[in-house]
């Protein structure tokens, strides 16, 4: 969106830096992207008055003109046929720089000496016409600057506008965000020698007329609101100076003063609008319906379109004349015999815009608007000022009052705000006068009702329908910067994390201490053959046409890509879902499934001055130990198990969860190399945890030093444990091994303690217990107690 800073200027009745301008809107949401200052190059421009024409000697084409440049008067050769005398012109004398950088200089032309020249529109970069010389209406004496003459200097401000603030595609819009900053008010300029508003518009429902021309609305969906006025003996001709001006200045063209006109409006209230040639509308009608299947229309850019049932035409009583809300047919043009017109101001569904202007692959400046919604309730204050800057710049009568056709009309959104709950979303108290003066300020109606705030929401701004939107627009007009930087006190939440998101937090804390970066890679690669990839229906290219299967390949090319810029030390890791079809009773499905990978290379630590020496290079121990560090953490109880140069985590039950090991990339000479690991995640479910007190009762403690035979472990001593010493067995623990009993014999020793929580345990209670558990070992296992 171009905006002019004169344009704004004129509006807020203050002239504007432009940079301290860009400034506020880009804190209020606006971003600038450029500030382009305009016609600089033509500071050393003036204006002439001529004071003599006559014949060149020398040329039949030629003339020899006086001009008076102020502090002289010159003879400049000049071969434009419009030059009369007694008119003003621009003139660039010896030494002026034009447009592209020419520097004039006086010059002999056939014979007779030029002291610079006349400039025409193209030369000045003020329009195209290179026929004539460019005459000025001005009251400016001889020899004044043209650009203090003419508004001609100007700062354009190129915003960044997101599509839900439609409201800041138009002049009126930035102006209330600027006036909104600077304490100012918004007031439309008023026009050049201007005529009086227009008639105000008559209500009806679906039909009605206008000075004898029925309008009526069959597709109410597609159109909600249409207005039609007539305007009859227009002049149809070159817009004036300062309407030129003020379209140079957001980088428009001029077409005629009323096509200008209409783009006025456009960019000064976001209203599109469409001048139809009266006389060329058939039946005294305009219709506003869906288009049939199989109807065309040549449209203004020469073009002939096919229209369908899904696209909303305006049309007379035969044909359409225009694709609603994109651009205007060919055959109701404004030319220049064009005396009466009829104009057009409509609403549009933004749905109905974006399907049709994707259909005809046709984007205007109106379909931009459209699509992002224009503001229902305004149109008949557009309507008004568009029909008194035609009548300013074209002449005409308005013979009768604009007809508004508007079905069912919308009643404003009203949305309750609680000061309590500003402060609650904001983190800082705000008072309750200052919260409706910051909505009041951009056009919000606040009306007080007990505790609450009840704002009714101007049509201008479809983005605003919650109170959380109203609370945005108060951090945003207070300034995001003016909020304290410290956390203030919270009551925390009493629904705990998602274990998801628990665990990805402390995978993130383990390997981050290992000193690793997480990265994000796509999760789309190229096409394989099998059926477990997941094929993407439409894929942006090949190398992104399935869904990946593994995280891997992404952070390798993430090395690949560091190698490229000349880094060696890399370290990364990415938590990321993998996808893959699997077999399932019903087919295949697709699987989503949470894994983590990490790779490593170059330097284990960053140097550091205060040591001069190079840390060593990862290796593959390195990536062993954070591989099972990860998978103790996101995998099932298990162990790594070396496979080929590298290693596997498998848990007892023989299922991999993962691999470990160096990867075989080609890297350059100067690179080390490349270590990963990838695991799948098991999100354990959440241990339920309860208070249990410290025991009031002693425990006792016995050891016993069991010998186990070849093929017995550990852990089927502790199930027998487990289970024979019942609840009383607190614990119990090896703290000894001893292996020198014979081939595949060896000793293991654990403590056992026992407690009963209600009581004192007596030693012979005990040692039936421990018989018990003996007995048990030997009959199952062939375990018996070592002797002494």
């Amino acid at each position: 969106m171009n905006v002019s800073i004169n344009w704004l200027s004129d509006m807020l009745g203050r002239k504007l830096d432009p940079a301290d301008a860009a400034h506020r809107l880009a804190m209020l949401g606006a971003g600038v992207e450029a500030i382009e200052p305009l016609h600089r190059e033509l500071s050393g421009i003036l204006v002439g008055l001529v004071e003599e024409v006559k014949p060149h000697p020398n040329a039949d084409r030629l003339t020899l003109c006086r001009v008076n440049a102020g502090e002289s008067t010159v003879e400049v050769v000049c071969g434009a046929p419009n030059v009369t005398a007694g008119k003003k012109y621009p003139y660039a004398p010896e030494g002026a720089a034009l447009p592209g950088g020419m520097v004039l200089t006086a010059k002999k032309i056939r014979g007779i000496v030029s002291h610079g020249m006349l400039c025409s529109a193209r030369e000045l970069g003020l329009g195209t016409d290179h026929e004539g010389i460019m005459e000025l209406d001005t009251e400016a004496p001889p020899g004044t600057p043209l650009l203090e003459a003419l508004p001609l200097e100007d700062t354009r401000l190129v915003l960044e506008i997101t599509a839900n603030r439609p409201d800041l595609l138009g002049h009126k819009g930035v102006a209330r965000e600027l006036a909104a900053v600077y304490g100012l008010a918004v007031k439309l300029p008023a026009f050049p020698k201007g005529a009086p508003d227009g008639k105000k518009p008559r209500r009806v429902e679906r039909s009605g007329s206008v000075d004898g021309i029925e309008v009526i609305i069959e597709d109410v969906e597609g159109c909600p609101r249409y207005i039609a006025a007539v305007i009859r003996g227009v002049k149809v001709g070159p817009s004036p100076e300062w309407l030129q001006a003020r379209l140079r200045g957001v980088g428009a063209r001029s077409i005629n003063n009323v096509v200008d006109a209409t783009n006025y409006i456009l960019y000064e209230l976001n209203q599109p609008l469409h001048a139809f040639d009266l006389n060329r509308l058939k039946g005294g009608k305009v219709v506003i319906r869906r288009a049939r299947e199989g109807e065309s229309i040549v449209t203004l850019d020469g073009e002939k379109r096919q229209l369908n049932s899904q696209m909303t035409a305006i049309c007379d009583a035969e044909d359409p004349q225009a694709i609603a809300g994109i651009m205007g047919g060919a055959e109701s043009e404004v030319t220049q015999s064009t005396t009466d017109i009829l104009l057009e101001c409509a609403y549009f569904d933004p749905k109905r815009i974006r399907a049709t202007r994707k259909a005809l692959k046709l984007d205007t400046e109106a379909s931009y608007r459209f699509e992002r919604g224009t503001d229902i309730e305004a149109m008949p204050d557009a309507v008004r000022r568009a029909v008194a800057l035609i009548r300013t710049v074209a002449g005409g009568e308005e013979p009768d009052a604009p007809v508004d056709v508007y079905p069912e009309p919308v009643r404003p959104r009203v949305v309750v705000v609680r000061p309590g709950r500003v402060e609650q979303l904001l983190g800082t108290p705000i008072p309750r006068e200052e919260i409706e003066r910051y909505l009041a300020s951009v056009g919000f109606a606040v009306v007080p009702k007990h505790d609450r705030l009840h704002v009714q929401v101007p049509g201008w701004r479809p983005d605003v329908s919650r109170e959380v939107d109203l609370i945005e627009e108060v951090a945003r007009l207070r300034g995001y910067d003016s909020f304290p930087v410290e956390y203030r006190p919270f009551r925390p939440s009493s629904v705990p994390d998602d274990p998801v998101e628990r665990l990805k937090d402390r995978i993130r804390r383990l390997l981050t201490g290992f000193g690793l970066h997480e990265a994000r890679t796509m999760p789309l690669c190229p096409a394989e053959d099998g059926q477990e990839q997941v094929a993407v229906a439409n894929p942006i290219s090949k190398d992104h046409a399935a869904l990946r299967t593994r995280i891997l390949p992404g952070l390798a090319k993430a090395v690949e890509h560091n190698w490229s810029v000349k880094q060696r030390d890399i370290r990364l890791f990415e938590i990321g879902n993998v996808f893959r079809r699997v077999q399932r009773d019903g087919g295949l499905e697709i699987e989503e499934t949470l894994h983590l990978a990490a790779v490593v290379t170059g330097a284990r630590m960053p140097p550091h001055w205060s040591d001069g020496q190079t840390a060593p290079d990862w290796d593959l121990w390195d990536i062993k130990g954070m591989f099972v560090e990860s998978a103790r953490l996101v995998a099932p109880e298990g162990e790594a198990v070396p496979e080929g140069e590298g290693w596997i985590w498998r848990d007892r039950s023989g299922r991999i969860w993962g691999r470990a090991g160096e990867l075989a990339l080609d890297r350059p000479a100067w690179a080390a190399s490349v270590f990963g690991f990838e695991l799948a995640i098991e999100v354990k479910p959440r241990v339920h945890r309860s208070y249990v007190p410290l025991p009031a009762t002693p425990a006792v403690e016995r050891d016993l030093a069991l010998v186990l035979g070849e093929g017995v472990s550990a852990a089927q001593v502790e199930a027998v444990l487990r289970e024979q010493g019942g609840s009383l067995l607190e614990e119990f623990t090896i703290f000894d091994e001893y292996r020198g009993l014979g081939t595949g014999v060896r000793s293991v020793a654990w403590r056992l303690r026992f407690r009963a929580p209600e009581r004192t345990l007596r030693d012979a209670e005990v040692d039936r217990m421990v018989e018990r558990i003996l007995k048990a070992l030997k009959e199952r296992l062939g375990v018996v107690r070592r002797e002494a």
